[in-house]
């Protein structure tokens, strides 16, 4: 009656593979499966991924025929959490204790010479933008090309000082291969940047800053400022200024402020 829409937000990583194995090939696509393919595969087909049943076995609830029906095209839109990109290596499949990182039995890094991540988020990831623009493009070739935003995307910094280039540089960089996913097909219907102001992060309390605004927190009434990607993104906003994505820091930082 209102004519709404309804999504699924999953957080996300592009994932490479480690090496050309065919080991760390196949560990790729199934860490695909296993992150968006456990979340869209029943809500656009109607059943889990292959690879899925076969690893989790009877611990994964089969659907019947008349709940695959119901469930199948089920959603609108995709949402996604986007931040970075990581490689990915395959484990050797163990039996025994089961959980969700024995099923998926893989091992991901933030760069092809760092130490695995474990099962906590990855440290020094490095800004990939490719990465969003070969998940979006992925997305639209597996899924039908639903509708999709791009719900979180930001740069967290231990800095916080309120000449953030780096941030501008991240952001425009991502926006930049948003747009050219855009251009090659991908229903890409928003961006938004995480965050506005400076907040409570999941993983790392008040050490990691992402906010377009920073704020004193220890100041009790909490003061924000303006940061540098703030007014840039403003600036972006308003005018709608597409050639700023591929600007340089040192000219979105000449053009904000002047």
């Amino acid at each position: 009656m209102q004519k709404g829409v309804i999504g699924i937000s999953i957080y996300s990583f592009w994932s490479y593979p480690l090496t050309n194995s065919t080991v760390d090939l196949d560990a790729t696509w199934r860490c695909k499966d296993f992150f968006f393919g456990w979340i869209l595969d029943p809500l656009v087909f109607g059943d889990y991924p292959q690879v899925m049943k076969k690893n989790v076995g009877s611990r994964l609830p089969p659907f019947t025929e008349v709940q695959s029906e119901l469930i199948k095209g089920s959603l609108d839109f995709i949402g996604i959490n986007h931040y970075y990109s990581l490689y990915v290596n395959g484990r050797p499949f163990k039996t025994g204790v089961r959980d969700y990182f024995a099923d998926i039995s893989v091992s991901t890094r933030g760069s092809r010479t760092g130490p695995p991540a474990g099962q906590g988020a990855p440290a020094n990831v490095s800004s990939d933008p490719k990465g969003l623009q070969l998940q979006l493009e992925y997305l639209k070739e597996t899924y039908g090309n639903l509708p999709v935003y791009v719900q979180e995307n930001g740069m967290g910094s231990a800095d916080d000082g309120l000449d953030d280039t780096e941030r501008v540089s991240y952001l425009s960089s991502y926006m930049e291969s948003t747009l050219n996913a855009i251009r090659n097909g991908a229903n890409v219907r928003g961006y938004l940047v995480w965050a506005f102001m400076d907040v409570f992060e999941l993983l790392s309390g008040y050490q990691s800053r992402y906010g377009l605004y920073r704020v004193d927190f220890a100041d009790g009434s909490r003061p924000r400022q303006a940061r540098l990607s703030a007014r840039w993104y403003s600036g972006f906003l308003k005018h709608n200024r597409t050639t700023a994505l591929l600007e340089t820091n040192a000219r979105v930082t000449t053009t904000v402020s002047s």
